[in-house]
């Protein structure tokens, strides 16, 4: 461990926080459908999607009406893709002349990017065409992480209003996302990874030779475009099978603190939008000093147990730190960090490979994870995960002062931690039961590239990564299979879409319910007393639910580092 490494944690989580009120304000701008300084060039445009489409931006709709409109945008997005993908052999923009991808590829590929989740179980440069790139997964990035922010959006409104019956217009809060958020932030990245060296071309190769005379051909495309939404979306989903380690997505130091940043600076916003929506900021700074004490703790372990090495490699007489799967020109520090980052937001995205982590220093990405997606988690997934485990916190709360709990002025009775917990068990039930399904068939233990307990920490990982939409992978499981392919595909749907349905259900109980002032019997839901038992109630509900398949996994794999064995 080094200075430089503390300090570079330390300045990520300080410009973080500088930039989340900023954030906050536009995204509540577009929440309230305020007019903001891009609608006198972007204000036609949205005028006449709505025109042409038919949608009346100021309806209203109810809770079963926006789910439904969700639903089946999301279905028809993900079909769309999956013909896009089967039929790549035969339509224009594939320079290389790939073929279309196979069945099990093509639907797990569909439901990934659908999902938000952005998991590849192929080489993007080897597989996939220019048009598939762009029109079939880049379209994704955009409309997954638009999604996930009009969801977050339903849901403050549910805690915001008052005796109504509806949370708002799906297609205007899509719309208004993509519009007024995505498109020109996107914009603004892509020019400056372009300008860092990051390829922008409908080209499909170019051949060079090297500074050792040696001839190579390397695949090009229009890597900057996707690049810039694949970490503002959370997406993760890499042109290059390398990801953010390939240079030509995240060429140098810079840009990799800028994509860590591209990563957190929505979710981060977020939680001010939603205080300043129920109309208390405090609100919101509270849970994001939740989602930042979890954050740093995990990447204080993770660059530590990076830092500390391999004890075994240390007795052969070599030392230094763990740079197995890393790359030279970021080191440990911007490698451990980036795995927190993209494991804690949802994102996916790696520029090292987490199968080459220490066994700790990898368990922390993997309980990430499991927690829910929740520390920062995914555009507006992970504002809305948290807001359901506020409602089990303060539920909690209400038992131990013998009261109905209240959180926000809305009483938070039986339906609604009921539903909560309905979603909140959606991850234990299918990581833990498709991971079980893929240890004891021949079909799932053809998968990973490891035994014993590194070889299950392999198989977990991935329903783990699946099932909470991130989509990193461990990289040494063999995934492009019909069997991972079917299973994970239907883990990330049901991980998606299933929580979304109890939430939105959520959403519209409270916003038919009445405003309850707080008094003095009321547990105040802004202060230290209050983040703790966020923090807590997350951890314990993570720890006692995968604690027993991290013992069998990473923690096992730990204690046989530390008496000489390696796998």
């Amino acid at each position: 461990m080094t200075f430089q490494g503390w300090l570079l944690i330390a300045a990520f989580a300080g410009i973080l926080l500088l930039l989340a009120k900023p954030m906050g304000q536009w995204l509540f701008a577009l929440y309230e459908g305020r007019r903001t300084p891009l609608h006198r060039v972007l204000g036609p445009v949205e005028t006449g999607f709505y025109r042409l489409s038919g949608i009346d931006p100021n309806e209203e709709q109810g809770w079963r009406r926006y789910a439904v409109h969700m639903l089946v945008f999301n279905a028809a997005l993900a079909l769309f893709t999956y013909a896009i993908l089967r039929l790549q052999g035969v339509l224009p923009l594939n320079p290389l002349g790939y073929d279309g991808t196979s069945a099990d590829l093509a639907f797990n590929t569909a439901i990934s990017f659908t999902a938000n989740t952005n998991w590849q179980s192929y080489g993007g440069e080897s597989t996939m065409s220019n048009l598939s790139q762009m029109l079939g997964l880049t379209i994704h990035n955009f409309l997954s992480a638009a999604t996930g922010i009009a969801l977050a959006f339903a849901l403050f409104r549910g805690f915001a209003r008052r005796e109504m019956k509806t949370i708002g217009n799906f297609w205007a809060d899509m719309t208004r996302v993509t519009l007024y958020l995505l498109l020109p932030l996107c914009a603004v990245l892509a020019i400056f990874y372009i300008a860092s060296g990051v390829p922008q071309t409908l080209a499909g190769s170019v051949d060079v030779t090297t500074l050792e005379g040696v001839k190579q051909t390397l695949a090009l495309g229009p890597v900057a475009s996707q690049e810039a939404i694949k970490m503002l979306g959370t997406n993760g989903g890499g042109f290059f099978n390398a990801n953010s380690a390939h240079p030509f997505e995240n060429p140098t130091a810079l840009t990799n603190f800028v994509q860590m940043l591209s990563i957190f600076a929505i979710g981060t916003g977020l939680t001010w939008t939603f205080g300043k929506a129920v109309g208390n900021p405090r609100q919101g700074w509270a849970i994001l000093a939740a989602m930042m004490a979890l954050f740093l703790a995990g990447a204080a372990i993770t660059y530590w147990q990076e830092a500390a090495g391999n004890p075994v490699f240390h007795n052969l007489g070599v030392a230094g730190g763990n740079m197995e799967g890393k790359e030279v020109r970021f080191g440990i520090a911007q490698s451990a960090l980036f795995a927190v980052v993209t494991t804690a937001a949802s994102c996916g995205a790696v520029n090292a490979m987490h199968d080459s982590f220490t066994a700790l220093g990898g368990m922390i990405p993997l309980f990430n994870m499991q927690l829910g997606e929740v520390v920062v988690g995914g555009v507006g997934a992970g504002i809305y995960g948290f807001l359901l485990f506020a409602i089990l916190a303060i539920f909690v709360a209400g038992l131990m002062v013998g009261r109905t709990p209240e959180y926000v002025g809305k009483k938070i009775e039986a339906r609604e931690v009921k539903l909560a917990v309905l979603a909140i068990a959606v991850l234990p039930l299918v990581i833990l039961g498709f991971s079980a399904i893929a240890s004891v068939t021949e079909a799932g233990l053809a998968g990973p590239l490891n035994k014993g307990p590194h070889g299950f920490s392999e198989i977990l990982y991935a329903f783990t990564s699946a099932t909470a939409n991130n989509g990193s992978a461990f990289a040494g499981l063999s995934a492009n299979t019909p069997f991972y392919n079917g299973m994970l595909g239907v883990a990330m749907w049901i991980g998606r879409f299933f929580i979304i349905v109890p939430m939105l259900a959520i959403a519209g109980g409270l916003a038919a319910k009445k405003y309850t002032p707080a008094t003095a019997g009321s547990f105040p839901t802004t202060g230290p007393l209050w983040t703790a038992l966020l923090v807590g109630i997350v951890l314990i509900v993570g720890g006692l639910t995968f604690l027993p398949s991290l013992a069998l996994a990473p923690i096992a794999d730990h204690l046989a580092m530390t008496s000489g064995q390696l796998f």
